[in-house]
């Protein structure tokens, strides 16, 4: 899996302090946003509808930049999967940084997880208050936890599923960065039984019993 830093970093410069490691790595940024711009511009004929003028396109690629170095996406494969998305498009316009980082991402299936339609019914029955959670995915769980579980009870699916889609992509990014999510609470058994305390029950049985002689 390649980085970014590995198309114009070269080993040599390992060594060097941190700041110039980092000018590197923007410049190498700035390189692959570049070829990326380039990519776009033959995929969505109307661009300039984005980007009317060459200062408009030079601020919309230091924006890109920041956005991509926000996301955590520096790996080369990622982003010719958006490429690829962005072909499948079908249509004119450029996509907004959001999403075509979205079309960077890999599905939630390729990671073992529900789909998003999936997720988010899932999501809806978890937010329930008598529902069983003990067979809920984890990564349901969290994105339903982000969210809000009276929001998922609350709302129309209009206005909570946007919602739901923003902290399960946020999720999927923990999952690809190894970050560790939310647990699920165990449920309680159908019987609690605790034992009671001899003397306060005594107690209360001989506090009982004079009220009721008066």
């Amino acid at each position: 899996m390649r980085h970014v830093s590995t198309i114009t970093v070269s080993p040599d410069r390992a060594e060097q302090p941190k700041q110039r490691e980092q000018v590197h790595l923007d410049e190498a940024a700035a390189q692959v946003v570049g070829a990326l711009f380039r990519e776009l511009k033959a995929i969505f004929p109307a661009w300039r509808q984005a980007w009317p003028t060459a200062d408009d396109e030079a601020a919309a690629r230091r924006c890109w930049i920041k956005a991509f170095a926000d996301a955590g996406l520096c790996d080369i494969n990622a982003i010719r999967g958006g490429i690829v998305k962005s072909r499948r498009a079908g249509r004119s316009f450029m996509p907004s940084v959001g999403e075509f980082i979205s079309w960077c991402r890999p599905a939630p299936e390729q990671l073992g997880c529900p789909s998003v339609r999936t997720a988010y019914l899932q999501a809806c029955r978890l937010a329930h208050p008598a529902a069983n959670r003990s067979g809920a995915h984890p990564a349901v769980w969290h994105a339903a936890c982000e969210v809000g579980l009276s929001v998922l009870c609350e709302l129309s699916e209009q206005k909570s599923r946007p919602l739901f889609e923003r902290a399960y992509g946020i999720t999927m990014d923990m999952l690809l960065r190894g970050e560790p999510l939310r647990e699920i609470p165990k449920a309680l058994p159908e019987k609690v039984n605790i034992p009671a305390d001899s003397e306060k029950v005594k107690t209360a049985l001989d506090k009982m019993r004079k009220l009721i002689r008066g």
